[in-house]
C-alpha cells in the first residue's frame, strides 16, 4: 500500500472515531436500502471544502488533514455544537471528453465537510501550497446513488452497477463523481470488505425516455 494511502486511511480514521465519540455511534442500518441502486431527492447542502488537484494517493493526506484542522477551528468564529458527519469527496475532470479516464495527476478533488448554514467565514489554517480552502454549496436535486460495501480499490464494480441503474431508468449523469465515506477503518475490527461507502452522482431526466419507477 502506498504511503499517500496509508495517510489518508488514518486521518479519515481518526476523523471518524471523532464522530463515534463525541457525537455518539451513529445507525448505519438506515443505508441498508441503498445496497440496491436508486434515484433519490437529496437537498443542497453548505460545505466546507478542500481543494486539491494531483492523485489522491499524493494529495489527499494534505487535503484531509486541512479539512478537519479548518473544520475544527470553526469554533474559534463561535460556531457551536461542531460535531462532523460523514466526509465526503468530489473529483472533477475525472473523465476526458471521450469518456476516457482522466490522469489522475490531473484530478481536481473537494474533499468536503457539511457545515451549518450559520457559517460565512473560515479561519485562516495556512493550507499547502495548492490547496484551498473555502466554503461552497453543493447542489444535488435528482441523485442517483449506491451504498458500496467493500475495499476502496473494489468500487468500479458499484460505480458500473450504478451508471447501468441510471441509464436504465431513463437518466443521465451531469454531476461529478462524488464518494461519502460511512464507514472505513476507523476500528481495527473492521476488515475492508465491511467498508461502507456511498457513490453519487447528479442526474436529470433524459427527454423522451419513460422513467422507471422504483
Amino acid at each position: 500500500m502506498k504511503r499517500g494511502l496509508i495517510w489518508v486511511i488514518i486521518i479519515v480514521a481518526v476523523a471518524v472515531l471523532l464522530v463515534f465519540f463525541v457525537g455518539g455511534k451513529r445507525d448505519l442500518s438506515k443505508y441498508n436500502e441503498l445496497v440496491n441502486p436508486k434515484i433519490s431527492d437529496v437537498p443542497a447542502q453548505k460545505m466546507l471544502v478542500v481543494e486539491a488537484k494531483g492523485d489522491p494517493n499524493s494529495v489527499s493526506k494534505d487535503a484531509f488533514g486541512t479539512l478537519y484542522k479548518a473544520f475544527f477551528a470553526l469554533k474559534s468564529k463561535g460556531v457551536k455544537n461542531l460535531v462532523p458527519s460523514a466526509p465526503r469527496a468530489r473529483w472533477l475532470h475525472m473523465m476526458d471528453s471521450n469518456l476516457g479516464l482522466t490522469p489522475k495527476d490531473q484530478w481536481v478533488g473537494k474533499y468536503a465537510l457539511p457545515i451549518p448554514e450559520e457559517v460565512t467565514e473560515i479561519p485562516d489554517v495556512k493550507p499547502k501550497a495548492g490547496i484551498l480552502v473555502k466554503t461552497e454549496k453543493w447542489q444535488y436535486g435528482k441523485v442517483g446513488e449506491i451504498l458500496h460495501i467493500g475495499s476502496y480499490s473494489s468500487v468500479g464494480t458499484s460505480v458500473t452497477k450504478l451508471a447501468n441503474f441510471i441509464k436504465d431508468s431513463g437518466y443521465t449523469i451531469t454531476g461529478d463523481y462524488e464518494e461519502e465515506y460511512l464507514l472505513g477503518p476507523e476500528s481495527i475490527f473492521t476488515k475492508p470488505a465491511e467498508y461502507k461507502t456511498i457513490i453519487r452522482y447528479e442526474i436529470k431526466e433524459v427527454k423522451g425516455k419513460k422513467q422507471l419507477t422504483r
